[in-house]
């Protein structure tokens, strides 16, 4: 399978005599002639079918050098200098990039896979400079979404889209506050990021909190786990999903580049219409966008779920000076959403409760390769973020408020490949918050102080390869307002010092068969909210009390597991377990708080352990067919009862067939899940269920434009079934038949 991403590879063709005359004019600054003799030749090709890309343009960067591909995809062009930068695009394809340093390796044949605008998505971070190891290009291979399969899941949120990938499951309050859910671990154990800058909202606090990103104009999406993580965040129990849009251009395009799109879908009526556009001058690329949604309540096989209708919109602009070596640029993006959340159970307004979201972020952002040495590169970013968040009940009472602002920088300097190590990462980052709340919340508000150190190196040993990653953090939770409650004990400052780790390992046992390993240590600061809250919560309909007394919260955690591919059979599968010595969580008490006829959650670090398996197989007999199975499982359990945890996810999945002809796919698939009978204390068990949908895509181009079109008919039965991770459960199953079609149209000019 070829490299995904946009990745070149390049075979050497050794010239010693020219190789020392370029060793002799080195101290002559990178503006000597080559020989025309030496022609970079190559071939463009499409890295999910392999087929050869006609009228792909090759431009050495900087230098007015360009040339065009073939009807075979092939190429050649001639440098006027000995270290340059190659640029590839294509209307219908994601560009690539390549720096040469021809001081170093000479007359070179060159392999581009391009990948589709559209279909650009990955399970890790990829950069054009990086040198990719085997371990990452299994992770690249897996995928959380992959090819037309972007266009196929994209749902109203991130947790809607993600929620039947391996490993993966959506815990929800209604449509609009769904949020993914990684082996069982929830909130701030799954860390979110665009453009590799934290995403600051209150998503990861409460269940009704939605995440403040819309989905449909991301160009990928990288499910992160493993040593990678601790370069963001020290919980490496869990995950970091980020989104990139690029809204800071990071490349220079020759021409005006853009998308516009349409997203519809009948069981909430929802239409969404996007824009984006990007236009260079000489060195500088403007880029901006707007996208609106409005969906009403949703239709369940049940009825209508009320009040779980959601309105928004986001507009962006940014701007970059891009030069030979990097770029820095500025950007901002706001996000506002209004949603509802139902009501009609024990404990919940009877109506429901409203929520309004903002968040403007302003973002300067760079990046620079350093050419030959053994520092590579760097890259920064610095944020500041204001979030506002209202719940309202429906007379028009504002129950709860919440106001943050929060400044975050990051640092990550790079290094080359060298002796057993590959392209490691150092990094520094640190954030200040402010957080204030009103309404009838009667939590502290608060400042918090962060700093992080962290390492990641990849590095081979014989056939073996590794990933090892460290970070120390230090956190400072300040309450503004020091005293002593008789509900939850000694409101007061909390510092903490927290080291995590992870180490990966794989081996090769044959070219088809690789076995591997994960350890980690991990660990997380409490949140305000677990600290120090002592109040009622308006739209999560519960009466919280924190605990100013938890330490961070702690684990171990060990994986194994198997990856083995040809070219008709692929296969996945891990096991894994995780032992938490202090895992906090707000668990139900059976009591309720009658002022408020709310029950009573109550924040505690309690020893636990999770353990499970995910297994993924892929059959491809043939260029046109393709079918997939994977399944999920977790256990969770208290250690000190073994009582089960609440809030797992039963053992679930998805089967997909899948045709392929020309330039269009067609299949069916089946999300499956059995039941959950291990609840906790005061938690409803749910039963088993088997949903079908079927679906159809085409892309296509007609002059400069590049069209895709996905049908996608969902739950074709209007089966009813329950998320077992929904707080609204009770009242109606998740949605019913459900038609959904999107359009987008990229073009260049």
């Amino acid at each position: 399978m070829p490299p995904a991403g946009g990745i070149l590879i390049f075979k050497e063709v050794n010239m010693k005599k020219l190789f020392v005359w370029f060793i002799l004019l080195a101290g002559l600054a990178g503006a000597q002639r080559l020989p025309e003799l030496l022609l970079i030749t190559g071939t463009v090709l499409d890295a999910g079918s392999g087929r050869p890309i006609q009228s792909a343009v090759i431009e050495i960067t900087g230098r007015n050098i360009f040339t065009t591909t073939n009807d075979k995809g092939f190429f050649s062009i001639t440098p006027d200098t000995s270290f340059f930068r190659i640029k590839v695009t294509h209307v219908g394809y994601n560009q690539a990039y390549k720096e040469i340093d021809l001081s170093v390796k000479e007359d070179k044949e060159v392999v581009v896979y391009l990948t589709p605008k559209i279909i650009e998505i990955s399970p890790v971070i990829v950069t054009d400079q990086h040198s990719h190891t085997v371990l990452e290009e299994i992770n690249i291979d897996l995928g959380t979404l992959k090819g037309r399969e972007l266009e196929k899941k994209l749902g109203i949120t991130l947790g809607e889209t993600l929620k039947n990938e391996t490993g993966l499951a959506m815990r929800s309050m209604g449509p609009a506050p769904a949020r993914p859910v990684i082996r069982g671990l929830g909130g701030d154990r799954v860390y979110f990021t665009e453009d590799g800058i934290k995403t600051s909202d209150l998503s990861a606090t409460s269940p009704d909190h939605a995440v403040t990103i819309e989905p449909f104009s991301v160009e990928r999406i990288e499910v992160i786990r493993g040593p990678k993580v601790l370069l963001n965040t020290p919980t490496t129990l869990g995950g970091v999903i980020n989104v990139v849009r690029h809204d800071i251009p990071v490349n220079l395009h020759n021409n005006i580049f853009g998308s516009a799109g349409i997203y519809g879908e009948t069981a909430n009526s929802g239409l969404l219409g996007a824009l984006n556009l990007q236009v260079p001058y000489h060195n500088l690329v403007f880029n901006g966008g707007y996208s609106r949604r409005d969906a009403a309540d949703i239709n369940s096989a049940k009825g209508v779920m009320v009040n779980s209708y959601a309105r928004n919109q986001t507009w962006f602009g940014g701007v970059s000076y891009v030069f030979n070596n990097g770029y820095i640029g500025y950007g901002f993006r706001n996000f506002e959403l209004v949603y509802g959340v139902p009501g009609g159970f024990v404990g919940a307004h009877p109506k429901g409760v409203d929520i309004d979201i903002r968040r403007d972020q302003y973002s300067v952002k760079g990046g620079m390769t350093f050419g030959p040495g053994f520092f590579e590169g760097i890259d920064f970013h610095a944020a500041r973020s204001f979030y506002r968040h209202i719940e309202s009940e429906k007379n028009g009472l504002t129950g709860s408020e919440f106001r943050i602002i929060d400044y975050t920088g990051q640092v990550q300097i790079h290094h080359e490949a060298g002796w057993i190590f590959g392209r490691g990462t150092l990094g520094i980052d640190v954030e200040a918050r402010d957080f204030d709340i009103g309404g009838f919340v009667f939590s502290s508000p608060s400042t918090s102080f962060n700093l992080g150190i962290s390492l990641f190196e990849p590095f081979t040993l014989g056939n073996a390869v590794f990933e090892a990653g460290v970070r120390y953090s230090y956190d400072v939770i300040n309450p503004k307002e020091k005293k002593f409650s008789r509900k939850i004990g000694s409101i007061r400052e909390r510092n903490f010092g927290n080291f995590s780790a992870s180490l990966s390992g794989l081996y090769p046992v044959n070219e088809y068969f690789n076995v591997g390993f994960n350890l980690s240590k991990s660990s997380r600061v409490p949140t305000i909210e677990e600290l120090f809250s002592e109040g009622p919560h308006l739209a999560a309909y519960s009466y919280e009390v924190g605990n100013p007394d938890l330490d961070s919260e702690g684990g171990y955690g060990a994986e194994v597991f198997a990856y083995a591919r040809n070219g008709v059979f692929s296969y996945y599968g891990a096991a894994f377990i995780y032992d938490f010595y202090n895992y906090i969580l707000p668990r139900n008490t059976g009591e309720t708080n009658y002022q408020t006829f709310l029950p009573v959650y109550a924040s505690s670090g309690v020893p636990v352990q999770l353990k499970g398996f995910e297994a993924q197989v892929e059959f491809v007999p043939g260029p046109d067919w393709r079918f997939r199975l994977n399944a999920s499982y977790t256990n969770g359990e208290f250690s000190n009862d073994s009582r089960p945890m609440p809030q797992i996810p039963p053992l679930k999945g998805e089967f997909e067939a899948v045709y392929h002809y020309d330039i269009f796919e067609f299949g069916a698939d089946a999300e499956y899940a059995l039941s959950q009978e291990r609840t906790d204390n005061f938690e409803t068990p749910t039963a088993g269920y088997l949903v079908f949908g079927l679906f159809g895509h085409v892309h296509f181009a007609t002059g400069k434009y590049f069209h895709s079109l996905a049908l996608n008919l969902d739950n074709i039965f209007n089966t009813e079934y329950r998320n077992h991770l929904s707080r609204v459960k009770v009242i109606l199953p998740e949605a019913g038949f459900n038609v959904r079609l999107i359009y987008k149209v990229f073009f260049d000019f």
